[in-house]
């Protein structure tokens, strides 16, 4: 392997226009300016994959995965569960990479996210023994059974909110059931994503992880459209989930999506209304910028409680800081650039422009000249909106939600499912039967009582409708997304 990297600088130097192809550092003939959201300074050039590239990128792949699908499951955890720790030991390198090209902070996101992304490989490394098939009871004369195998070569696409914690959902489990991946890492920020791949490469043979970056015209289009991958998994945009699900469609190979969200959060008259205020901000993910496919961006909260939370989320929210990521007194750093600015600007003026709505601004943007003042957003709270407005119907991506209140429970549950989404929800109430009911009917794939937790390992993660298809996080996604089950019948009579 190539000479440690000690710092941030020394780590963004070094995968400059290069692809890690065979545990190798490989020259990429373009590049792709990546930007430090929080000053606007290039940080460099990430490689700009032809399709050539990804494709050899693949080849080495699919060479290095024949061997790899022939080691023992245990002993692949065990390697995977090294390359975990070797990934918790170089943690702050990792988080202060990832500060500076996603914009996000340092001490509220970017050090919590290396934590869980690499307890999430270890998790996944101790699961080499659940790999399991079955007997089945056919005739007592013949051996029935099934067997879990590999795919083969595994394309992964992670985008740039949160790449490390997406890049082990897919890779670990992929890496431990014996296939070999190729990631696509997100052009916005992709560095991070090299050091947490090239860490976990010193434990691994040559060429059963392989990251490449590029447009996802070329590059992506190359990955997913490739005769030898055997399945893809996307976490991103819906639109561009609908295309890649078309691709694997059209080729007849299994394709897991994990897209947007437009999470209902329900606050009970007989809540804790201090811990539902603290569950608004953390659900809504207010120090990740709001961008977050789960974020709790449509909060229903009873008459009876309506006014006294909105005097206590928006005096908590006045108190957080926004700043530079890198500062450790900030709370919220940037959006991830201008295009996604604008687009939350539009929301936010479309609800300006709504009779009978008010928006609501909090905090203090940063008066630092040396900060691009334009990426930063206030956390913004709409309310007064039409229940078919754009801005509680569609995923804004950024630090707005939409506070209504209710007084009819069947009511706010049929607000709470009147989308095409279904990834997240949380209900807020002291009681067991509400909780029970409206757990069992609210329709997503991942329901809160009480809390609004990020994903877990262990703790099964995924949507319904246009929010995607399949799990992560689990020893369920293991075994259902990255393997196929045979079946094997001996007779010797």
């Amino acid at each position: 392997m190539t000479e440690p990297l000690f710092s941030p600088e020394d780590v963004i130097s070094a995968y400059q226009r290069v692809n890690l192809v065979g545990n190798a550092r490989v020259p990429s003939g373009a590049g792709i300016k990546v930007l430090n959201p929080a000053t606007g300074a290039v940080l460099g050039e990430a490689a700009a994959s032809t399709a050539a590239e990804t494709a050899d990128a693949v080849k080495q792949a699919k060479q290095a995965q024949i061997a790899w699908a022939q080691v023992p499951a245990r002993d692949r955890g065990k390697a995977v569960a090294a390359a975990a720790r070797a990934v918790a030991a170089q943690a702050e390198l990792i988080a202060q990479v990832l500060a500076r090209e996603t914009g996000k902070a340092i001490r509220t996101e970017c050090r919590g996210e290396v934590a869980v992304a690499a307890d999430i490989v270890e998790f996944y490394g101790g699961l080499g023994s659940e790999l399991k098939g079955q007997t089945v009871p056919y005739n007592p004369r013949m051996l029935t059974m099934t067997m879990r195998e590999p795919l083969g070569v595994v394309a992964a696409i992670v985008p740039w909110n949160v790449p490390l914690v997406l890049f082990a959902l897919k890779v670990a489990p992929a890496l431990v059931a014996g296939n070999a991946v190729v990631v696509k890492s997100s052009e916005e920020a992709p560095f991070a994503t090299y050091l947490m791949a090239e860490l976990m490469m010193q434990h691994l043979p040559a060429g059963v992880l392989n990251v490449v970056n590029g447009t996802g015209a070329e590059c992506g289009t190359a990955l997913t459209s490739h005769s030898d991958v055997a399945k893809i998994t996307f976490t991103g945009s819906e639109a561009v989930g609908e295309l890649i699900n078309k691709i694997g469609a059209g080729r007849i190979i299994p394709v897991s999506l994990e897209l947007g969200g437009k999470s209902a959060m329900i606050v009970c008259a007989d809540a804790d209304l201090d811990k539902a205020v603290a569950g608004a901000i953390s659900g809504m993910r207010f120090t990740r910028q709001g961008q977050s496919c789960t974020a709790a961006s449509r909060i229903y909260v009873h008459d009876a409680l309506y006014d006294a939370f909105m005097q206590r989320l928006g005096a908590a929210l006045d108190k957080l800081v926004i700043g530079d990521p890198l500062n450790e007194a900030t709370d919220v750093g940037t959006i991830i650039n201008a295009k996604q600015v604008a687009t939350i600007n539009r929301y936010i003026a479309q609800a300006e422009a709504t009779p009978g709505a008010r928006v609501h601004r909090f905090g203090r943007l940063p008066e630092d000249d040396t900060l691009s003042a334009d990426l930063f957003a206030q956390p913004t709270i709409l309310t007064g909106l039409p229940d078919d407005h754009p801005c509680v119907m569609e995923e804004i991506f950024g630090p707005v939600a939409v506070v209504q209140a209710w007084s009819d429970y069947e009511t706010v549950l049929r607000l709470a499912n009147s989308t095409h989404y279904g990834l997240a929800a949380s209900v807020w109430t002291r009681s067991l039967a509400t909780a029970l009911d409206s757990t069992a009917r609210l329709n997503a794939g991942y329901v809160q009582v009480n809390q609004n937790l990020t994903i877990q390992p262990n703790v099964s993660y995924g949507g319904f409708g246009r929010s995607g298809q399949g799990k992560e996080a689990s020893l369920e996604a293991m075994v259902e997304h990255f393997t196929r089950s045979k079946t094997i019948v001996m007779n010797f009579d």
